[in-house]
């Protein structure tokens, strides 16, 4: 596929990621990789292209995280919205997945900020 050109009128490129911001406590980083790791896991069963996770180390003084808590950055890829959105619908249907938000909260979820991108360049 030539992604030297745009895919749409709009100026973008095939592709698109999710991105999720969220403050874990440090006590709870491994718990916290576990249910990553399982969310990453299910995610790409179901059709996303890649998934990782990022632990913050050179944040802006704008990126505030509470004492005692470490920002975590999810990129989840997909092809295009579309499939973003028929994966992520099988995904939070999966039993593995809804175990886990019916579970005890390691990380105060209501901290998560999250959205969907579409490419903008891909040199």
């Amino acid at each position: 596929m030539d992604t030297s050109k745009p895919a749409e009128a709009g100026g973008s490129f095939p592709g698109y990621v999710d991105i999720y911001l969220l403050p874990v406590p440090e006590n709870n980083l491994e718990a916290y990789r576990g249910q990553a790791t399982t969310f990453g896991t299910v995610a790409k069963e179901h059709g996303a292209l890649s998934y990782r996770e990022f632990l913050g180390d050179d944040l802006d003084d704008k990126l505030e995280v509470r004492d005692g808590e470490l920002l975590t950055a999810a990129v989840v890829e997909f092809e295009s919205r579309a499939h973003r959105d028929e994966v992520m619908d099988k995904v939070m249907e999966d039993p593995r997945v809804t175990e886990m938000v019916g579970g005890e909260q390691i990380t105060d979820m209501s901290q998560m900020r999250y959205g969907g991108f579409q490419t903008f360049v891909n040199p």
